[in-house]
C-alpha cells in the first residue's frame, strides 16, 4: 500500500499562485509515477500533471502547460505542484495519485489521496 497526503490548498485570487504538496509513505517503490488530478463540481476527474519518479520526467495537461510546474524531493518522498497564473476554471479539488506507469488516465493510478481544495476567485 502507498499512502498519499496532500496539503497546500486554499483560496487565491485570479492571477495568483499556490503550491500543493503530496507526501508519499508505505510501499513507495511500487509507484513509479506520481500525478495530480483535479475534479471541479459537476465534472469528471481530469489529469493535471505527473512526474516519473525514477527519472524526474514531468508531463502536463495542455490546459496547465506553462503555468504549473511539478517537481519532486526524493529525500522527503514529496511531490510539489507549483501553480501560477491561476484562473477561476482551475477551481477544483486536487488529488494526488500514484501508479506504476506514466499515464493521464485515472484508471492507471492505484493509490489516491483524499484531495485538497483550490478555489480561485474572479
Amino acid at each position: 500500500q502507498v499512502q498519499l497526503v496532500e496539503s497546500g490548498g486554499g483560496l487565491v485570487e485570479t492571477g495568483g499562485s499556490l503550491r500543493l504538496s503530496c507526501t508519499a509513505s508505505g510501499r513507495t517503490f511500487s509507484a513509479n509515477t506520481i500525478a495530480w488530478f483535479r475534479q471541479a463540481p459537476g465534472k469528471e476527474r481530469e489529469f493535471v500533471a505527473g512526474i516519473i519518479w525514477s527519472i524526474g520526467q514531468p508531463y502536463y495537461a495542455d490546459s496547465v502547460k506553462g503555468r504549473f510546474t511539478i517537481s519532486r524531493d526524493n529525500a522527503k518522498n514529496t511531490v510539489f505542484l507549483q501553480m501560477s497564473s491561476l484562473k477561476p476554471e482551475d477551481t477544483a479539488v486536487y488529488y494526488c495519485a500514484a501508479g506504476p506507469y506514466a499515464t493521464v488516465a485515472t484508471a492507471g493510478m492505484n493509490y489516491w489521496g483524499k484531495g485538497t481544495l483550490v478555489t480561485v476567485s474572479s
